[in-house]
């Protein structure tokens, strides 16, 4: 009997492993994602490295993007953070290929994984056991991990520092422990990585707050002020 830990393949989040797919996704059954109208599709990481590669493209100095073509899923991207003080990669994706496996490695390795919100949970067991580096995820979304190991950590309260120049801070919104990665440091001395928390839209004067991006359901106003309170508090 052959397991594999099945992944998602309307959101991309990777299941314990089984002998069977699970029959639904509880992710996807969430009103902030969907089911497609094909019902409830599964694939495997083997089937992933045969069917995508690896793209990877710097966005500035300290700064990769690792994504997968063609686009699977929600089309998640991670991005590698390089530090004077180690390696973080910033959200995952589903896919973890040889490619990327060796870009990583060239670049130091990793010191932490940190991820925003569950919808880019993605493979981050495989992530955080492949560069022995821990996970670290807000403790207000652990019922969205579908997938247990010892690399996860859980974090609370409001703010958690990573890395000298590396900080975490809860916005909730989207999701209740989501979460915005503040690094001090690189080439605009100041970068808020931000997921799907803080969404940056057309015109760059605007921003917008979502608690559903495919089904278009907005956040209310006192939410809303409620990230800007902590963004103020932070600061």
């Amino acid at each position: 009997m052959t397991f594999a830990g099945y992944i998602c393949r309307t959101c991309g989040v990777q299941f314990a492993e089984s002998a069977e797919p699970p029959e639904e996704c509880p992710v996807c059954l969430d009103e902030r994602q969907y089911v497609g109208t094909d019902g409830q599709l599964w694939t495997t990481p083997d089937e992933l490295r045969q069917q995508h590669q690896a793209d990877i493209r710097e966005e500035e100095p300290g700064l990769t993007g690792i994504g997968m073509k063609p686009s699977f899923a929600i089309g998640q991207r991670a991005l590698l953070l390089e530090t004077p003080d180690g390696n973080v990669l910033w959200d995952c994706i589903p896919l973890l290929a040889e490619e990327m496996v060796s870009f990583v490695r060239s670049r130091g390795g990793l010191a932490a994984i940190a991820i925003s919100h569950p919808h880019y949970y993605a493979s981050l067991v495989e992530w955080g056991s492949t560069f022995d580096a821990r996970v670290y995820l807000h403790q207000a979304d652990s019922r969205w991990v579908m997938r247990q190991d010892p690399c996860v950590h859980f974090w609370s309260g409001e703010e958690c520092e990573l890395l000298p120049d590396v900080k975490l801070l809860r916005l909730g919104g989207h999701f209740a422990g989501g979460t915005v990665l503040h690094w001090r440091g690189g080439e605009k001395a100041g970068t808020l990585l931000s997921g799907d928390v803080v969404q940056v839209v057309a015109d760059r004067r605007w921003l917008s707050f979502m608690r559903s991006y495919p089904n278009y359901i907005p956040l209310s106003d006192a939410e809303v002020q409620a990230i800007r309170n902590l963004c103020e508090f932070s600061t």
